[in-house]
């Protein structure tokens, strides 16, 4: 594993759960441009860039879906196959060409309900990720449509 991935993952999991995930996980590459998911369509994997970035991008009706957050070496791509309904919250496109380890999230959902400190570690670090990809999302989306007036306390 690259030492920027480790790195990047010693922050988000103990070594152990690292080393679990890891091993069920395979290599795979996109090209540049390829569409990882869409918006809605069902949550089934996820993956941890090992070499290149990835865009991720909110629809919004009658405008082109904003790019809400790049994302490079060592991020996790993907939260919305740990939650119900497992169903994308956002789309995510490759803007270089990707090299990626990928998941398959039944897998790795049946692994943290046979071991609970396994799971709680993973839904700790995709939590995590999830709060800051909202508050990207808030801010990407205020700087791109600013604020629409303001309401004052009464």
């Amino acid at each position: 594993m690259p030492p920027s991935i480790t790195l990047r993952m010693n922050h988000a999991l103990p070594a152990e759960h690292r080393d679990r995930l890891l091993r069920v996980g395979r290599e795979v590459d996109f090209p540049q441009g390829a569409r990882l998911f869409e918006e809605g369509g069902r949550a089934d994997r996820f993956w941890i860039v090992r070499d290149g970035t990835a865009a991720l991008d909110m629809r919004l009706p009658g405008r082109r879906p904003p790019v809400i957050e790049t994302l490079g070496v060592g991020d996790l791509v993907g939260w919305s196959w740990l939650y119900e309904p497992y169903v994308w919250q956002l789309g995510a496109e490759t803007v270089t060409p990707v090299h990626a380890y990928e998941f398959d999230a039944v897998a790795v959902r049946l692994m943290y309900l046979d071991d609970p400190e396994f799971g709680r570690a993973v839904e700790h670090w995709v939590g995590r990720v999830l709060a800051h990809r909202l508050n990207a999302a808030r801010a990407r989306l205020v700087d791109l449509y600013g604020t629409y007036g303001t309401r004052e306390a009464r």
